[in-house]
């Protein structure tokens, strides 16, 4: 025999009373918004990129004229990222961003072959910022050289753009 509820006993408390599928049906919704939600924000964050704080660098002093022999190069910093100037073997000044065009790493000078080499995948530049050979999908970023100041202590100053 099954037991029915007294009388007495109101009939909207029944319907009111506490539902368990609800109860669960609204954990697991509030755990899946949940999960969503905690991997979103880390895909948001990576996909947008933050503000840069720092003001873009159009001039600087490189080095000293007289420091740089020919046929050698000098790495420098260039606002947050390292440039290089190079002096060719005819006394030519040129600048370039020496920031690898493959995977970011810092170039350098190397004075058997008198060219821009990219250690990290063996990738050589000419001395104008041409890719020669190598994984680099294009060349360094070039810059205006220009000596500035007395002759014989001369600046080298680099600068982006004419």
């Amino acid at each position: 025999m099954s037991e029915l509820p007294p009388a007495s006993f109101p009939a909207t408390a029944a319907a009111g009373a506490f539902d368990r599928r609800r109860f669960l049906d609204a954990l697991l919704t509030v755990g899946f918004v949940s999960t969503a939600a905690a991997i979103a924000y880390p895909v948001s964050r990576f996909l947008v990129p933050p503000e840069s704080g720092e003001a873009a660098t159009n001039s600087v002093v490189a080095a000293k004229a007289a420091a740089i022999k020919p046929n050698s190069g000098v790495i420098f910093p260039f606002g947050s990222k390292p440039a290089i100037v190079v002096r060719s073997a005819d006394g030519e000044l040129s600048a370039f961003s020496a920031v690898c065009s493959h995977l970011e790493c810092t170039v350098q000078f190397k004075t058997d072959t008198s060219q821009i080499w990219c250690a990290c995948h063996n990738g050589l530049y000419d001395l104008a910022g041409n890719v020669v050979s190598g994984p680099p999908p294009r060349g360094l970023e070039r810059f205006t050289v220009k000596l500035r100041g007395e002759p014989g202590a001369e600046d080298i100053v680099v600068s982006r753009g004419a």
